[in-house]
């Protein structure tokens, strides 16, 4: 059996490939004639497939908030955004502006409505709050990692709080998302870390050399964000977020 993992593995970087060319077609040439409802739905499919074709199993505890909400998440890989858009395929994300530049992701990225952030430009913050605050008004929902990178998923690093002024501003509730990935034998499984100077291809064969790995998605209780300090509310926020952890990690030993 241990000869036939990196076989595996190429085969499912095979279909990696063929299902992103996929969605590129889809989102280029389909996405601009869909309404919300059909984009929602073809995000979903493609998100929950992907993580299929990456043998990543999926599962969800929790309810999603009624109407406009800011999800919080804690951040572990590229493969968080998966799991929520197989969960919220309406999830407007928030994202560092690199992104952009990676090569054909950018196009898929661009279809989820994804919200730029220039972190060099300090004044950056402010204007992606605006332009959260019109979404959250437009009855949309937004997600965001306060962390502002990715973490080994075992322990939380601080929050920022700046970006959950917008969901403040707008009376907007807040859903903290707590996600892990465990597999066969580690309940935060080492394969899904990005962490360092780890490259996204480095990731990318970790991930399809892992040994039954589930994205596990917990969507916990939201938090009314009228008349909140945002320092206060993320602090609350992280605290549901590790406690959640801790229980998974508890109930996986």
């Amino acid at each position: 059996m241990q000869g036939l993992r990196p076989l595996r593995a190429v085969w499912r970087l095979l279909r990696c490939a063929v299902h992103v060319l996929h969605g590129m077609v889809i989102a280029v040439l389909l996405f601009p004639r869909f309404g919300a409802a059909e984009r929602h739905a073809r995000i979903r499919w493609w998100a929950s497939k992907m993580l299929a074709v990456l043998g990543v199993s999926l599962r969800v505890h929790g309810t999603p908030a009624v109407g406009a909400s800011l999800l919080v998440a804690n951040h572990i890989s590229w493969l968080d955004i998966l799991a929520i858009h197989a969960v919220l395929p309406h999830a407007r994300f928030v994202s560092k502006a690199d992104v952009k530049a990676w090569p054909l992701l950018s196009h898929l990225v661009e279809a989820g409505g994804t919200l730029y952030l220039e972190r060099e430009r300090k004044r950056d913050a402010l204007r992606v709050v605006h332009a959260m605050a019109e979404a959250l008004q437009a009855g949309e929902t937004v997600a965001v990692f306060p962390e502002g990178t990715t973490s080994d998923g075992r322990a939380l690093l601080p929050f920022h709080a700046n970006l959950l002024q917008a969901a403040i501003a707008t009376g907007t509730a807040v859903q903290p998302v707590a996600l892990h990935f465990s597999d066969s034998t580690d309940a935060f499984s080492r394969a899904v870390e990005f962490v360092g100077d780890t490259t996204l291809v480095q990731s990318l064969w970790r991930v399809v050399c892992g040994q039954r790995i589930t994205a596990n998605v917990d969507l916990l209780a939201p938090h009314a964000s009228t008349h909140h300090e945002r320092r206060v509310l993320a602090e609350a926020l992280r605290d549901d977020i590790s406690t959640q952890l801790q229980r998974s990690s508890q109930a996986q030993a």
